[in-house]
């Protein structure tokens, strides 16, 4: 039973609008209880969406600015003087053409943290270049790893570049900076770059790596479906398994279940068994339908799971008794993460709530400036 506001409660965020992962990390933030305003450009446009149904624009509040325009432009300076945080998306110089520079807006609020969301980030050759997540991860190295032996690198959708090496990421580093922030009085600018963040996330490969126990060539090596007993089956009926049996243990009880009593499954860790014993798994996982193996593996800690798509996924007892999913808006979506023992999270409110008039009089200005901007 939560006693206590979200944990960021009392946090003010400007979030200039843009795609991917700086509506992320602005989701995270609100999630967690900031205070988010999004500053959106009128009509949109550069892909930006306004879309109510857009579970990334969650629980903000909005404001409508065209800021070609200079009372504009000194409007969010207004804005940004009472914030804690900002958070943009554009390419290096962007910010300070338009007057909304570092300088300028940390000149106007010292403690304020600026967060900048880019693929290649604010230096280096690639900095002004123009990409896409699956650009950003293939420089890191991450892209190389991920797919099946023998076959393509395969984008992971652009759930390493955009949210887990960029949003994510950015919520981390401007969290840890207004931490400062608060202690010392001075603000700074997070430079959160994907090609970065991406590499970030690999570490334990990295290390694996620099052990000897990681080999170049994907889907050869433990975590990455090189191991029988390590990958995904297909089962009789066209669905999935998904087969982490690692420990020895849990290995056990895999064999145990289906029956593997030969010797050459003793090898468990021996990479040159792995493509024959994947072969026998593959053939028999396909002698039954998935939920007949699902039904068969509970209660024996083999590390076997289904692999459920998106609906399947809403209507697991698991992911229904911990409230992994709610519905907000008549849009099914992922329900803020993680817990808290004391605080709670805010329940996602769907909706573009434009509020302009109420910000600006927040940021001090008049009637008659506010009329001159709505």
């Amino acid at each position: 039973m939560t006693t206590a506001p979200a944990p960021l409660s009392g946090l003010r965020i400007l979030e200039l609008a843009g795609i991917g992962p700086g509506p992320f990390c602005g989701m995270m933030l609100a999630d967690h209880g900031a205070e988010v305003i999004r500053v959106v450009r009128p009509g949109g446009g550069s892909g930006v969406t306004d879309d109510a149904r857009d579970p990334l624009l969650r629980s903000r509040r909005t404001i409508t600015l065209d800021l070609k325009r200079p009372e504009a432009v000194a409007a969010v300076r207004r804005i940004a003087a009472t914030c804690d945080g900002l958070i943009e998306g554009f390419r290096p110089g962007v910010m300070e053409r338009l007057g909304l520079g570092p300088d300028v807006l940390i000149g106007d609020n010292p403690r304020l943290v600026f967060g900048r969301m880019t693929g290649w980030g604010q230096t280096g050759p690639l900095a002004a270049e123009p990409g896409h997540d699956i650009d950003y991860i293939a420089i890191s190295g991450t892209l190389h790893a991920l797919g099946v032996a023998g076959g393509k690198p395969v984008a992971p959708i652009n759930l390493v570049g955009d949210f887990g090496g960029g949003g994510m990421m950015l919520a981390f580093g401007m969290l840890a900076a207004i931490l400062q922030a608060q202690a010392t009085g001075v603000g700074q600018v997070v430079d959160c770059a994907m090609t970065d963040g991406s590499a970030v996330l690999t570490t334990m490969i990295w290390g694996m790596r620099g052990q000897g126990r990681w080999r170049d060539a994907r889907g050869t090596n433990l975590l990455d479906g090189g191991a029988h007993f390590y990958d995904s089956y297909e089962t009789a009926d066209g669905k999935w398994l998904a087969v982490g049996a690692i420990e020895p243990q849990f290995y056990a009880a895999l064999r145990r279940v289906m029956g593997l009593d030969g010797a050459e499954w003793d090898a468990q860790f021996a990479p040159a068994v792995w493509p024959r014993l994947k072969q026998e798994l593959a053939y028999r996982f396909k002698q039954r339908d998935r939920d007949d193996w699902v039904a068969a593996f509970a209660g024996h800690e083999a590390c076997v799971a289904p692999v459920l798509g998106f609906e399947e996924a809403t209507q697991h007892p698991h992911n229904v008794a911990r409230g992994t999913f709610v519905t907000a808006g008549d849009i099914a979506q992922p329900a803020p993460a993680p817990r808290y023992s004391v605080s709670g999270t805010v329940p996602p409110r769907m909706g573009i709530a434009e509020d302009g008039a109420a910000i600006l009089a927040e940021a001090g200005l008049s009637p008659a400036e506010i009329a001159a901007l709505t």
